[in-house]
């Protein structure tokens, strides 16, 4: 059997590993709850724990959002495997939301929370991972593919 959608494995694969090293780097030199002013007020590396979903969503669900990241993660490895060449567009998403929901959902299993560190406290917004944006930035492709796929009708009305 001949892999098909290289990119989305190859996307999937650097996003999973990108995660999980970054949460690595924080574990070994932070300590909980400890912050590293980047731009002081405005971005922070803040290393803190999360039971809930990205950005500090449903917070205490971790037994349900445990089960949520693999099921995800089945349907989009089937998706790729065994549905139709995808587009670059939708390689690129799927492929960056297996790469979140795998490493988020290593965490919770492993775990029991997900460790968070990007703080943007400018906008006071909830402290996330680079797998909660590479499920957002996910989605974002997947509208771009969307739009990219619209049927258009090649004939002209006369």
């Amino acid at each position: 059997m001949r892999l098909k959608n290289h990119l989305f494995w190859i996307v999937s694969f650097i996003a999973f590993l990108t995660d999980q090293l970054t949460k690595y780097w924080v574990v070994t030199t932070f300590t909980l709850g400890q912050t590293l002013p980047l731009l002081p007020g405005i971005f922070h590396f803040t290393y803190v724990t999360n039971t809930g979903a990205a950005f500090s969503l449903l917070s205490g669900k971790v037994e349900w959002l445990r089960w949520l990241s693999l099921g995800v993660s089945l349907v989009l490895i089937v998706i790729a495997s065994l549905g139709p060449v995808l587009s670059f567009w939708e390689q690129l998403g799927y492929g960056l939301i297996l790469g979140g929901a795998i490493g988020n959902g290593i965490d919770r299993f492993a775990l029991g929370y997900v460790v968070d560190f990007l703080d943007f406290r400018l906008i006071n917004f909830a402290v996330f991972n680079l797998a909660d944006s590479f499920i957002s930035i996910g989605i974002v492709c997947l509208l771009i593919a969307s739009f990219s796929n619209t049927p258009t009708s090649s004939h002209r009305v006369r």
